[in-house]
């Protein structure tokens, strides 16, 4: 079976970012350390089975591409005065061997190094370009094995047929892959930065950011190289790789974070799969309405059944994996399901009076479902419910309450109508409640 690349990402790596280095300084990173966990989420999300990662602090070889070869690669941040950040990731030998295999054939100059040769050259198998962006991907619960290199001065076409090559070694293989470039932007943004100040920081970071929003490699290609040299930076190169590795792929492209406060660009991004197209429309109807205070207008194009069909919605909103919005209809009450779509996205995400209205700020970190409801039909008792098959709907007189099928926690029926009959204000002695069930098409 074909391997798949489920999803690609930039990681910037300041040691800063892990709490047990930074401390009360992580603060002043907050919006890496929040994009590197959305991050970290995303990738659990997609369960792959290996990750790939482009690391700028690895081995870094003038003769071709590193790749580390060595059955693990573990390490600490000990030199960042964080001896307990210790990990170890075990190495996928078949993908390594089949990328470096890929990248030979392609005329991609690559080295091959152990891990007594890994350590000559880097001084430890897990260098911070690899330990930063891994730490939050443990955090999020990701162990899967590592498949990783170094980087190196090849021109910037070869740098991006190394990324074609592991694609090709991933289809080849049969893995199911996220792949990753670690890597800083300038390190020359402001007075007191780190390789000093240079104006031609800004631009490059500003040059950078717009190709990653616009998916262009071919501006990322026709930089100059001397405003790459003035910017000081450190993530180019691993970026041309991870651009091959997804050329073809059909990723969609979102900057999650970007901010600069040491005097060093930092900059989140990930490729994931284009949206579905109901999820695609609430973000969207969800920020024009932060943005401008009006609601949108449903696209000119819609998908038919959402243009004619008509239906209860309900759409739901959440940040760093909890609840942040969730308000919808049992029944239809606009002309189209699109019409729908679009109203209960703005109730989710500005008047579900359990939480504070969503910000513009917050609109990166947002996960999105839609759930499409189909027609409630009565049942006599619970034995005719299941909470992972079928909402429920408890009526008493004017009181109404719903939940939602396939909910974490709630695991019977008995919990599922106990607490549609609290959100309806149903105590649990009353009697003669009317008892019905729904199913949903769920889009994520």
């Amino acid at each position: 079976m074909a391997g798949q690349i489920l999803m690609g990402a930039l990681a910037p790596h300041p040691p800063i970012v892990v709490p047990e280095v930074g401390g009360r300084e992580v603060r002043k990173v907050s919006a890496t350390r929040d994009a590197l966990r959305v991050l970290g989420r995303r990738v659990a999300q997609a369960r792959p089975g290996v990750v790939v990662m482009f690391s700028p602090h690895a081995p870094y070889a003038r003769e071709g591409i590193p790749l580390l070869d060595a059955q693990s690669l573990h390490g600490d941040l000990g030199m960042f005065g964080a001896p307990g950040v210790r990990m170890e990731w075990k190495v996928d030998a078949d993908l390594l061997a089949a990328v470096g295999d890929e990248a030979e054939a392609r005329g991609v100059p690559i080295l091959r190094l152990t891990a007594e040769r890994v350590l000559r050259y880097a001084g430890t198998l897990l260098d911070h370009g690899l330990a930063v962006p891994l730490y939050y991907l443990r955090e999020a619960g990701v162990s899967c094995p590592l498949v990783a290199t170094g980087i190196s001065p090849l021109p910037r076409e070869l740098l991006v047929r190394f990324g074609e090559a592991v694609a090709g070694a991933i289809a080849s293989t049969g893995r199911r892959a996220v792949v990753i470039a670690s890597g800083d932007l300038s390190h020359r943004l402001t007075p007191g930065a780190p390789a000093g100040f240079d104006p031609a920081g800004r631009e490059f970071d500003d040059r950078v950011v717009r190709a990653l929003r616009e998916n262009d490699l071919d501006a990322l290609l026709a930089l100059d190289e001397d405003l790459v040299e003035r910017a000081g930076e450190c993530g180019l190169r691993p970026i041309f790789m991870l651009m091959g590795a997804l050329r073809n792929t059909g990723l969609r492209p979102q900057v999650v974070s970007y901010e600069g406060p040491f005097g060093v660009g930092y900059a989140v991004a990930t490729w994931t799969p284009q949206p579905s197209w109901p999820v695609e429309l609430a973000l969207r109807s969800l920020e024009h309405y932060l943005r401008h205070g009006t609601v949108m207008e449903p696209p000119a194009e819609v998908p038919e059944e959402f243009a004619r069909r008509r239906a209860g919605v309900f759409v739901s909103f959440k940040k760093a994996g909890e609840l942040r919005g969730c308000i919808g209809t049992i029944e239809p009450t606009r002309a189209t399901l699109a019409e729908e779509i679009i109203y209960n996205a703005i109730s989710a995400g500005t008047r579900d009076p359990r939480f504070p209205p969503v910000t513009t700020d917050e609109l990166p970190y947002l996960d999105c479902s839609v759930d499409v409801l189909e027609e409630p039909e009565p049942v006599e008792g619970l034995g005719q419910l299941d909470p992972s098959r079928y909402g429920v709907i408890v009526r008493k007189g004017r009181r109404t309450g719903l939940l939602l099928p396939d909910l974490e926690g709630v695991d019977t029926a008995e919990q599922q109508v106990a607490i549609a009959r609290e959100k309806a204000g149903i105590r649990p002695e009353e009697r003669d409640v009317e008892l019905l069930r729904f199913r949903v098409t769920r889009y994520h």
